[in-house]
């Protein structure tokens, strides 16, 4: 499936079922609930439940942590083979039952009774099943009143939608219901600022949207040829028509002149239709030919041309992170388990601020590892992989690479780094980890936008928008502000500064950069592939750290110095180090601060700036590419010695601008640093 459906080894799989192994054990009630409800479901291919286990390590089965383990918090049975229906009186007796998943089954009959008596239940996902009947009027009713997500999609319930559906749950964050055979109207009541997903596509809904529905994308109600008005802004309402006058019917009727067809015309319109029926079953019939030999082709094609995969497991077509069923994998979870003993087990560990006021993410190892998943990008550190956790959350996870620290060494770098970033917009947030022998990740949020360098350096060909020029000054100056606040913080490096490690947010003064001071974990070697904080002769790296190797101060604003340039010259050194000079020639290696150095000695400045930008450009404009260019050539100085400080970068960056789009906190949290930052040696 390529990049769309990726997953992070199975190995992890193993790791993630001692999460839940400790001491204490649910009530015997809850335990002998779950046993009743999986006897009682028909299913293919049984979860393996060993009762000579605690009930918090069996699959799916999630238990209150904090509690020691004293009940059955949540249960995940996705794609297990359930058939049928669920019988009554089982999962009624979890009562503290607060995530229920059994999405993607064969679950049969109405939605289950049982569900509508968890009093604490958060999420329901049965989405993906063969569930018929009505929407429950009870959830109407306020029997779920915790429920903030509830995934109905792709069954076949019927009916209308409850008129009080959104009242009796208060507290809903997001309500799919699409792919069923809902009819009727839309409950125009109850929908508050708290719902923020709803779909009810492909249905067979009528009438009128109601207005405080009208917020949610068309996408929401694609499907529903009976549906009108906004958002849908090609299907309006129509206006009521007035009543025709008395008699006007019975005027126009009784004018209408009834015809009878001739035998002939009979016989022509029968042998038409005949003669149309047979050619299109024959341009059926070519066409499912032609189809199955195209899907011969490329499935030979595919099987040729795809490799074998390394520390990935096969992907799936519900795009899980655990790939292959859920239920085939648990036993490899078994007796990788039995194998480790439990020698090394890990957990995932969130840092930075979790309190009120801050975001807070809830989810653990287990959800990572169902979570649908799409490769980002490969880089020297690791990969990234896009996540959607089930309840809809987004993050980036970055499984890392021939990491050489120790677990202590592993989590007080990355608590370190979290609290130096704290809540500053110019950096993106790292959100937790998760360390063992094997398997190093990390958590940060997802920014959609892009980096830096796909935006700056992607398809210059026809129909492309250039990168103005204020926007890259915004870019320049949210890279100077991210770097000096970790200069100030506690005098990090941060040590991989790259144009794409600048990821790009809708709000151009809150760009961010990402895999700060994170190099502290990786050998101290002089060449990493694709990293900045060792990425061999040129590139990024500061002449310097070819002796000490370990990224300083001094170095970051190198760095920052030729991500200056890149805005300013549009060229990249990936290029570069694939043609063997700036110019494609092959005739040199010049690396960027020195090829402008050699252009602006020949007084040829002029030929520096990006051609974009020229064209563009008015003489104000050119003026601020002039003076941000003596800001770079400062920057990528040999000498470490003669490089601003990161904060002096930020104040001439402010005033090569204008100053017009600094504001006085940003400005005054750049200048707690002073000389002794530009003194610094390596970071320790």
């Amino acid at each position: 499936m390529g990049r769309r459906a990726a997953a992070l080894p199975a190995l992890l799989l193993a790791l993630s079922l001692t999460l839940s192994l400790a001491a204490a054990d649910p009530p015997e009630r809850e335990r002998s609930a779950l046993q009743a409800f999986l006897s009682g479901t028909p299913h293919e291919r049984p979860p393996q439940w060993n009762t000579s286990l605690p009930t918090c390590s069996w699959t799916g089965v999630r238990c209150d942590s904090a509690a020691n383990n004293a009940t059955v918090t949540e249960l995940h049975l996705p794609g297990v083979g359930l058939v049928g229906r669920v019988p009554n009186g089982t999962l009624s007796q979890l009562q503290n039952l607060q995530v229920l998943s059994l999405r993607d089954n064969r679950l049969a009959g109405p939605v289950p009774p049982d569900v509508l008596a968890l009093p604490r239940l958060r999420a329901l996902y049965l989405q993906g099943n063969l569930l018929s009947g009505a929407v429950p009027p009870g959830l109407a009713a306020g029997m779920l009143p915790a429920l903030e997500h509830l995934a109905l999609s792709r069954n076949q319930l019927s009916g209308p939608v409850p008129d009080k559906l959104l009242v009796g749950m208060p507290r809903l964050r997001s309500l799919m219901l699409d792919g069923n055979r809902l009819s009727g109207g839309l409950p125009a009541g109850g929908v508050g600022a708290r719902l923020e997903v709803f779909n009810v596509s492909f249905n067979d809904l009528d009438g009128p949207i109601p207005a405080s529905l009208a917020r949610f994308p068309p996408e929401s109600f694609a499907g529903n040829p009976g549906l009108c008005g906004a958002p849908l802004v090609d299907r309006p309402c129509p206006s009521p028509s007035p009543p025709p006058a008395p008699g006007e019917d019975n005027n126009s009727s009784s004018k209408t002149k009834k015809r009878k067809l001739s035998g002939a015309a009979v016989v022509a319109i029968a042998v038409g239709c005949g003669a149309a029926a047979l050619l299109a079953l024959l341009l059926l019939a070519l066409c499912a030919a032609h189809r199955h030999r195209r899907h011969s082709e490329a499935a030979s094609a595919d099987a040729k041309a795809t490799p074998p995969t390394r520390g990935l497991t096969p992907s799936t077509p519900s795009g899980d992170l655990t790939g292959g069923d859920f239920t085939s994998s648990s036993k490899d979870i078994s007796a990788a388990a039995a194998a480790a003993g439990g020698a090394d087990r890990g957990r995932l560990v969130f840092v930075g601020k979790q309190g009120p006021g801050h975001l807070r993410y809830s989810f653990d190892l287990e959800d990572l590892l169902r979570a649908s998943a799409e490769v980002l990008g490969k880089g020297g550190l690791g990969t990234s992989y896009k996540a959607v956790l089930e309840e809809g959350t987004t993050v980036v996870v970055k499984r890392l690479r021939d990491v050489a620290a120790s677990r202590r060494e592993f989590a007080a770098c990355v608590e370190a780094a979290a609290a130096a970033a704290g809540e500053h917009r110019n950096l993106v947030p790292l959100r937790g980890y998760y360390y063992s022998k094997d398997e190093k990740l990390l958590v940060l949020d997802y920014l959609p936008g892009g980096s830096l360098s796909a935006r700056l350096h992607g398809s210059r060909g026809t129909g492309r928008t250039p990168m103005d020029w204020e926007a890259r000054t915004r870019a320049a100056l949210c890279a100077a502000r991210g770097v000096a606040h970790l200069h100030a913080a506690h005098g990090l490096a941060h040590g991989d500064i790259k144009s794409s490690n600048l990821l790009l947010r809708p709000d151009p003064d809150a760009a961010a950069l990402s895999d700060y001071c994170l190099h502290q974990l990786f050998p101290p070697a002089p060449a990493r592939p694709g990293s900045g904080a060792g990425a061999g002769g040129g590139g990024y790296r500061a002449p310097e750290l070819a002796d000490v190797r370990r990224p300083t101060l001094a170095s970051d604003v190198y760095a920052l110095g030729v991500l200056l340039l890149e805005l300013l010259t549009g060229r990249s050194h990936a290029h570069h180090a694939a043609s063997g000079s700036l110019d494609g020639s092959g005739s040199g290696a010049l690396d960027l601060p020195r090829w402008v150095q050699s252009v602006v000695r020949e007084e040829w400045t002029a030929e520096v700036f990006d051609a974009e930008l020229v064209r563009a450009g008015s003489g104000a404009a050119e003026e601020e590419m002039v003076a941000l260019l003596q800001v770079a050539m400062a920057c990528v100085s040999t000498a470490p010695d003669a490089r601003p400080g990161a904060h002096d970068v930020v104040r001439m960056v402010e005033e090569v601008i204008g100053g017009g789009r600094t504001t006085t906190e940003e400005s005054e949290g750049t200048r707690g640093a002073s000389e002794e930052e530009r003194s610094r040696g390596p970071t320790p």
